[in-house]
């Protein structure tokens, strides 16, 4: 595989082009990374409104009607609800594994069993999250190379 990198001086002309023979699971991984750099998201930290960005996001969940997003510095609470979060980040490989939250499969470290038929998601900042048994079986589909985000 080839790998170009071209200066230019317009920010707007950026642009990432991906030419392959066929659509793999890593052409989509590199398609969906390219797209979450540079995504930034805003939420309260403490008492202050601060930019954060998407691909430091290691899941967000929902506590009390409130929705927060957990990165590996930092924990910020958002306006969004949890199901708008799910449908405008789902193409960025952001997935639901419980009624309460929803990871970024791209700081997934690996995935082990639990009790019950339920799993735990093991993320790259050492945090373990419960998959419950409703969102398992899509999520392992997803993460062994399915194509489809089923419910």
């Amino acid at each position: 595989m080839k790998a170009y990198v071209k200066k230019i001086t317009d920010k707007e002309a950026e642009q990432v082009i991906i030419e392959c023979v066929e659509v793999t699971n890593e052409v989509r991984d590199i398609y969906t990374y390219a797209l979450t750099k540079g995504t930034e998201l805003s939420g309260m930290s403490g008492d202050q409104l601060k930019r954060f960005r998407l691909e430091d996001v290691c899941y967000f969940e929902a506590v009390d009607e409130k929705s927060f997003a957990y990165t590996t510095e930092n924990v910020y609470e958002l306006k969004l609800r949890l199901y708008e979060i799910e449908q405008a980040y789902e193409s960025y490989h952001f997935v639901r594994c419980s009624k309460s939250v929803v990871l970024n499969l791209m700081q997934l470290d690996g995935i082990s069993p639990a009790l019950n038929g339920r799993f735990l998601a093991n993320m790259k900042n050492g945090e373990k999250l419960m998959i419950s048994r409703q969102y398992a079986q899509n999520l392992k589909k997803i993460v062994m190379g399915g194509k489809s985000h089923e419910r």
